[in-house]
C-alpha cells in the first residue's frame, strides 16, 4: 500500500480521525447555547435591554448565514484538515475574548467563535462523506448526538458553575472543547484534501433560486432554525418567569438540546426508505407547534415540552439536510441548494432572538413571542409537505425540454 491509498490511512490510527470528529462535533452548539441559562445574569450585570441581550444569540447566526457558503471556498485554498484546525483555534479565541470582562469583548469574542462554529457546521459533513463515504448517515447520527449532549451538559452545569467561579470562568471553561479538537486535529495538518463536491458553496443566483422548490426546501429549514434559536436564547428566562430556578432551568434547557439529537439516530435510517417526505416534514413542526402551546398554556410541564419541540427541532434539521441532496440532481445543485439555504436560513434565524426581546419589551410578557412561534411552526409545517414530495429541482425543466 502507499500513502496515497485512501484518506483513511492518513492517520496512524482510525480512532485517532474518530476521536478528531468527536472532539470537532463537540464544538458546533455548545459555545452558542451554553450563554442562555446566564442571559438573565448578564443582562443584569451589563443593563442590557431583551433586545440586547438577544444580540449575544444572533451574531453566531448572522456568522452562519454570511459565512457559512464560504466555508468550501477556504477549504479548497487551504485544504480541509487545516481549515476545520483554524476553525477550532477561532471558537477557542472567541470563547478567550467573550470571558474577558468587558461587554464589547462579550459581543466580539461571540461573534469570534460563532465564525468557527460556521466553518465546522459546513465542513463535517464534508470529512464524513471523505472518511466514512458508506456510513454517512450513522456517522452524522452519532455526531449530532455528540452536538446535542454536549450542548446539553454545558447548559445543565453553566449556572452552577457560574457560582462557583464567576460568569466569566464559566464561559471560558467551555474552552476545554475546542482545544482538545486542536490538540487532536494537529496530526491531520501534513495533509490537504479538499471539501466534497456536494458542498455549500456560496451563494450566487442561478436557476436554484429561481425554483420554487428550492425556497421550499429554504423557508422549512430557516423557520426552523429561527424557532429553535428563539428558544435557545430565551427558554431559561420563559421558564424563569414561570417560576423555575435558574438551575433548573438550564437543565430544562439542556433536555431540549439533548432531545433535537436524538432523531439523527431514530429517523436517518427510515427517510431514506420512504416514498416521500410530507409526512415526517409535517409531523416534526407540529411537534415543535404542540411544544410551543405547552409552554404557553402548562409552563408546568415545561420538560416535556421542551424535549417534544427538541425532537421535532432536530428532526425539522435533519430533513432540510437530506432534501438538500434529494431534491438536487447532481453534486453541483446540491452545493448551490446547500448555499442558498445556510445564507437564507441562518440569515433569517437570527432576525428571531433579537425581535423576540423586543416583543417581550412591549408587551412584558411571553404570550405573544410563543403564540408567535405557534404560527411560524405551522407555516414551517406547510412549507415541510410541499418540500417532502418526491421531486427535484430539474424535473420541470426536464420535462420542457422533452416536450420542446
Amino acid at each position: 500500500m502507499t500513502k496515497t491509498d485512501t484518506p483513511y490511512q492518513s492517520l496512524a490510527r482510525p480512532a485517532v480521525l474518530i476521536i478528531g470528529l468527536l472532539l470537532l462535533a463537540s464544538n458546533l452548539r455548545a459555545p452558542v447555547t451554553g450563554l442562555a441559562p446566564i442571559l438573565d445574569l448578564l443582562q443584569a450585570h451589563f443593563a442590557l435591554s431583551p433586545a440586547q441581550a438577544g444580540m449575544l444569540t444572533t451574531l453566531p447566526l448572522l456568522a452562519f448565514g454570511f459565512i457559512s457558503p464560504f466555508a468550501a471556498l477556504l477549504a479548497r485554498e487551504y485544504g480541509l484538515e487545516r481549515t476545520l484546525f483554524a476553525a477550532m483555534w477561532l471558537v477557542a479565541v472567541g470563547l478567550m475574548v467573550r470571558s474577558a470582562g468587558p461587554l464589547w469583548c462579550l459581543y466580539l469574542g461571540t461573534a469570534i467563535s460563532g465564525a468557527g462554529i460556521a466553518v465546522g457546521n459546513v465542513l463535517l459533513p464534508s470529512l464524513v462523506k471523505r472518511d466514512f463515504p458508506l456510513k454517512v448517515p450513522v456517522v452524522m447520527g452519532i455526531c449530532a448526538l455528540v452536538m446535542g449532549g454536549t450542548a446539553a451538559l454545558v447548559s445543565a452545569c453553566v449556572v452552577p458553575l457560574t457560582a462557583a467561579w464567576g460568569w466569566q470562568g464559566a464561559l471560558v471553561g467551555i474552552i476545554i472543547f475546542p482545544i482538545a479538537a486542536v490538540a487532536v486535529w494537529t496530526t491531520q495538518l501534513g495533509a490537504h484534501t479538499g471539501p466534497a463536491r456536494d458542498t455549500a458553496a456560496p451563494p450566487h443566483g442561478g436557476p436554484v433560486w429561481h425554483s420554487a422548490l428550492a425556497w421550499q426546501v429554504t423557508l422549512f429549514m430557516g423557520i426552523n432554525s429561527l424557532l429553535y434559536y428563539v428558544l435557545i436564547g430565551w427558554l431559561p428566562s420563559i421558564l424563569a418567569d414561570a417560576g423555575y430556578t435558574p438551575a433548573h432551568a438550564g437543565a430544562v434547557h439542556g433536555g431540549m438540546q439533548l432531545a433535537s439529537a436524538i432523531p439523527g439516530i431514530v429517523l436517518a435510517p427510515l427517510v431514506g426508505r420512504m416514498k416521500d417526505q410530507t409526512r415526517v416534514a409535517a409531523a416534526m413542526a407540529l411537534m415543535m407547534a404542540v411544544g410551543l402551546l405547552g409552554l404557553l398554556f402548562v409552563p408546568a410541564g415545561a420538560t416535556a415540552w421542551a424535549v417534544l419541540f427538541g425532537f421535532g427541532s432536530g428532526g425539522g434539521i435533519l430533513l432540510a439536510l437530506i432534501f438538500m441532496g434529494l431534491r438536487a440532481t447532481n453534486a453541483r445543485q446540491a452545493a448551490a441548494l446547500s448555499g442558498m439555504a445556510q445564507c437564507v436560513g441562518y440569515t433569517l434565524a437570527a432576525c428571531g432572538p433579537t425581535l423576540t426581546g423586543k416583543l417581550h419589551t412591549l408587551t412584558g410578557d411571553w404570550t405573544l413571542p410563543l403564540a408567535i412561534g405557534v404560527a411560524l411552526s405551522l407555516l414551517m409545517a406547510a412549507f415541510g409537505t410541499l418540500a417532502g414530495r418526491a421531486r427535484q429541482i430539474g424535473d420541470l425543466a426536464v420535462g420542457t425540454k422533452r416536450t420542446a
